[in-house]
């Protein structure tokens, strides 16, 4: 998505993301998947395509992050979690409403996601941190550290093909918590790999986020969530039903999941 499809707000405080009523919908087409010949029956006897549906994946959701906050996204399912953070990121434009983001911000959504199978994890670990953002001068300032954090040794020089998907996350996160960036977003990343990494990471990102940077977690293991972050979202069909303190917002989610648990059938 280029530049000039995306909606800005004006904004004058030191807001690093900001969200105003933003909305996103998805069309679905019920005659995409058409065949040609059901497509040549319809035509010659001039029945009409049925119109597209639209779905509201987010509505009007409103918020601000600042410099320096751990934000937790959760939510069953479907609720807008995963549509939430890649409006932030920049993937997806905005339907309706308006996002600013300032600052440099790396964000970790699709483990091995822009990684070259053929390529060795050294050689892709560059080509990450350009398409992040990153330049040479800044890369070579921060490798040894990204070497460091991912840790799997002379793998590194191996083609990523040969990988598991825990040595591609610590790729991809030593990249992003070991950068030069603002804020980091990072959707079910940190639950991948083997326990002394994920303690690694939490302890990385309370780190980060000590020294000023700002972190948006989604993921469905709250205890996790609740060891790293302080603050929280709850998102239920695209809207938010909660934003708070994040040990209170995550007693609310789950008590709401045990209400409906024992609602008779």
């Amino acid at each position: 998505m280029n530049a000039a499809s995306r909606k800005f707000c004006n904004v004058s405080d030191n807001s690093l993301i900001l969200l105003d009523r933003v909305s996103k919908r998805f069309y679905c087409d019920r005659n995409r998947r058409e065949s040609l010949r059901n497509r040549f029956i319809r035509a010659i006897s001039r029945v009409p395509r049925d119109p597209q549906t639209k779905d509201y994946t987010i509505a009007d959701v409103s918020f601000r992050i600042g410099p320096a906050e751990s934000i937790a996204i959760i939510g069953d399912n479907g609720s807008g979690k995963s549509t939430l953070i890649r409006l932030i990121a920049n993937i997806y434009a905005p339907s309706e409403g308006c996002i600013s983001t300032h600052g440099r911000i790396a964000t970790v959504l699709e483990l091995g996601a822009g990684f070259h199978k053929e390529l060795t994890g050294a050689d892709n670990l560059a080509m990450y941190a350009a398409a992040l953002g990153l330049t040479r001068i800044e890369l070579l300032e921060r490798i040894d550290a990204m070497i460091h954090f991912a840790d799997i040794g002379d793998v590194l020089h191996k083609p990523i093909k040969h990988y598991s998907t825990g040595m591609q996350a610590r790729l991809a996160l030593a990249v992003a918590l070991c950068g030069i960036f603002d804020a980091v977003l990072l959707d079910e990343a940190m639950s991948v790999g083997d326990y002394s990494f994920r303690v690694k990471v939490e302890n990385h990102v309370r780190n980060y986020v000590s020294n000023g940077g700002t972190v948006v977690l989604v993921s469905h293991d709250l205890d996790l969530l609740q060891r790293t972050c302080t603050r929280a979202l709850w998102l239920n069909d695209g809207k938010i039903v909660l934003d708070g303190p994040v040990d209170k917002v995550v007693s609310a989610y789950q008590n709401s999941k045990g209400n409906r648990l024992q609602q008779p059938h």
